[in-house]
């Protein structure tokens, strides 16, 4: 995936994704839980109430003030007798009650039922400290800790309009549960978080390492295809299967590069011999131009069968990686060029060391060397660090290459005609040498036009791109 993420904070690794997904799952599930348990409690605290104010209602009816009847035994002490039951001229409710329609309807049709002939019933919810009656009780009552500590209290005011024009009317005090509803539902979420992602994280960690070490194992063979022994199964049976069907494929492709790479030094011995032969027997040939043909096309074949053995090897190098000043690589493959007379440039170096096949990349910087020099006539090379790799650069001033054909010419056995011709000789196989052994140490090899200001092609750069760590 490049570029931008469309999710950015969401995880890449499989185990990131699961556990994600489960505590979004969870987190979920729990709020639509809280949800149903806060609504089905707060219908039952509903009920409680309108049974509670049917209860004193209907006792105190028809009696008067002084004679008004005791709370249930459970109900006692809870609040005094001005709270219970209370005769009022006019009715209780105020601006900014807040309606308590459900329980309202409730309470009138138990009123109905029992015969009382109400001719109104109210039933509201109002802030405690804003009744005057209820607060003076709160100020002196030992509850008024509600007051000071946690969240208020709630205070509920039922009445019914009676026959004679007066509203007996009573009030229920009930403490606020909504945070402890909310306080228990926070411990059940955090102590299910603790139990159900702990036991899946543990289970996906089973799973990720020998996936994580089977996907290192792949990448270690496709960058060099020389990983030593094979990875030990591990995991669950699914995993085990996925690991032992890999060790088999592995060791199936190594036979088989092995079996190539015999095959190929077999062919080059065989072939390199008569080609020997055959350059001890043209030095018979009287005519001098006639042999130098000949001499040439034995040292063109010699060269493409080199390139072609250089190839096959490239992926299952032998010799050891080790520390490698760049600049003096570089400079070194330079120094070659200039002393046998080639228009070859150095430009500005960083000094830069880097685990590296010396061998092999020389012979890569050569390649490119040698191909700029050829159809570009002339070749100047420069080493930069840029970012987090160091950028290897040959430029030169030839024709370039048309912007269709550039990915083609990184292809092995390909040759621009005519302005790379056969005359120029060559196999078409320097730049596909030339990536395999960048892409052998990690980076990678890119081919573009050099242009002017006003647009013109005025050469080719190559650019070796290599990690630094």
């Amino acid at each position: 995936m490049t570029g931008k993420r469309a999710f950015p904070l969401w995880p890449r690794s499989l185990q990131g994704q699961l556990l994600l997904a489960i505590a979004l799952a969870l987190l979920v599930g729990q709020a639509v839980s809280a949800a149903l348990v806060w609504r089905a409690q707060h219908e039952r605290g509903e009920a409680a109430l309108v049974n509670v104010a049917a209860f004193r209602l209907l006792g105190g009816v028809g009696r008067s003030p002084d004679r008004m009847p005791v709370a249930p035994e459970e109900m006692r002490g809870r609040e005094p007798h001005a709270l219970r039951l209370l005769i009022e001229p006019a009715a209780p409710n105020a601006p900014g009650d807040k309606p308590m329609v459900v329980a309202e309807q409730a309470l009138r049709e138990i009123i109905q039922a029992q015969g009382f002939p109400a001719r109104e019933v109210v039933m509201v919810e109002r802030d405690p400290l804003h009744d005057s009656v209820s607060l003076g009780w709160l100020r002196r009552h030992p509850h008024r800790r509600f007051v000071r500590q946690g969240p208020p209290p709630k205070l509920v005011i039922a009445a019914i309009h009676r026959p004679d024009g007066s509203w007996l009317s009573t009030r229920i005090i009930v403490p606020a549960t909504d945070r402890g509803i909310l306080a228990t539902f926070l411990l059940q979420t955090l102590f299910l978080y603790f139990v159900l992602v702990g036991a899946v994280a543990l289970i996906l960690r089973r799973l990720s390492r020998p996936l994580a070490a089977l996907t290192v194992r792949v990448e270690e063979f496709a960058r060099a295809r020389n990983a030593d022994g094979q990875l030990e199964p591990s995991g669950p049976d699914d995993i085990r299967r996925l690991i032992h069907a890999h060790n088999g494929m592995e060791a199936r492709i190594s036979a088989l590069l092995d079996e190539k790479d015999v095959m190929l030094g077999a062919i080059g011995h065989d072939l390199k011999t008569p080609l020997a032969a055959l350059r001890v027997r043209i030095e018979a040939v009287e005519d001098e131009t006639e042999r130098e043909r000949m001499a040439a096309t034995i040292e063109d074949l010699n060269r493409s069968l080199d390139d072609i053995l250089s190839l096959a090897r490239v992926g299952r190098p032998s010799d050891p990686i080790e520390p490698v000043e760049l600049s003096a690589l570089v400079a070194s493959v330079v120094e070659e060029y200039e002393d046998m007379g080639e228009p070859v440039e150095l430009g500005e170096t960083a000094r830069i060391v880097l685990p590296l096949r010396t061998t092999w990349l020389r012979r890569a910087l050569r390649n490119l060397v040698s191909n700029a020099v050829r159809y570009g006539k002339t070749a100047r090379v420069s080493l930069a660090r840029e970012g987090d790799a160091a950028v290897l650069r040959v430029e030169d001033d030839g024709p370039g290459i048309p912007e269709g054909e550039i990915d083609r010419m990184l292809e092995p056995f390909t040759r621009m005609e005519p302005s790379r011709n056969t005359g120029t000789g060559g196999s078409g196989l320097g730049l596909t040498l030339a990536r395999a052994i960048a892409e052998q140490h990690g980076g990678a090899l890119s081919l573009a036009n050099r242009r002017a200001a006003d647009g013109s092609v005025e050469g080719l750069a190559a650019t070796l791109r290599l990690p630094l760590a």
